[in-house]
């Protein structure tokens, strides 16, 4: 009766040992497959949204946890713009995976680089294709009709993917120090040309009063000298 006892203990340490039950964490949706062992086919199991478990069970489950919620991604650019001059700048996408869509995600769509397989490339050859457009002192004052240019491209790329674009922004734009250096001189002349302008206009006023200073002085002269007699 011990030895029965022992053994059934000892099938019941190994059935819950080789139990699993995947969890999947808020904000992800799971994708559960199995891991065959001496028995079992493979394959998808289905599918778990967090935070939960799939289930106890005895094949050997295991999950591919995706997170579902929207996530900023940034990508760094250096590139020649329509005048051949280099602008560095940052562009920020605000990305989600649609939920309910995990098992297409896992299966056709690199899983967890979801990103870097699908969608990165495409990203950066859109905000190139847009940015070179433009002069480099365009794309400064440009940004929002880039980020919006580059978004919808974005969007129609992703159309029939499980990926959903939440927003897109263009950051700062940095010049290279030498036009950095440049704007500046050219900002101190313009300011300095228009103080000479302030300068000249205020001369010309100076000019215009001593102008008609002189008429008056001149004018009272005239009416002294007719008054006089030959007498006086």
């Amino acid at each position: 009766m011990k030895s029965i006892l022992r053994r059934s203990a000892l099938l019941a340490a190994l059935f819950a040992l080789g139990c699993t039950n995947p969890y999947t964490p808020p904000g992800h949706e799971g994708y559960v497959y199995e891991r065959p062992r001496l028995f079992g086919t493979g394959g998808p199991q289905g599918t778990v949204t967090g935070p939960g478990n799939f289930g106890v069970s005895v094949l050997r489950n295991e999950v591919v946890n995706l997170d579902i919620r929207p996530k900023t991604y940034t990508e760094v650019f250096h590139i020649l713009a329509r005048d051949d001059l280099n602008v560095s700048f940052q562009v920020h996408a605000v990305l989600a995976v649609e939920p309910g869509r995990v098992e297409e995600v896992v299966l056709r769509l690199g899983g967890e680089e979801w990103y870097t397989r699908v969608v990165k490339e495409p990203f950066r050859t859109l905000v190139r294709r847009s940015v070179q457009t433009h002069d480099s002192r365009e794309i400064k004052t440009l940004r929002s009709e880039i980020a919006e240019d580059v978004q919808n491209g974005l969007v129609s790329h992703l159309e029939s993917t499980p990926f959903l674009v939440r927003s897109l922004v263009v950051g700062n734009i940095d010049y290279p120090e030498i036009v950095a250096k440049a704007v500046e001189q050219k900002l101190a002349s313009r300011q300095l040309l228009e103080e000479k302008a302030t300068q000249k206009e205020i001369a010309v006023r100076d000019a215009e009063i001593r102008v008609e200073e002189a008429k008056g002085i001149a004018e009272a002269q005239r009416i002294i000298n007719a008054t006089l007699t030959p007498n006086y």
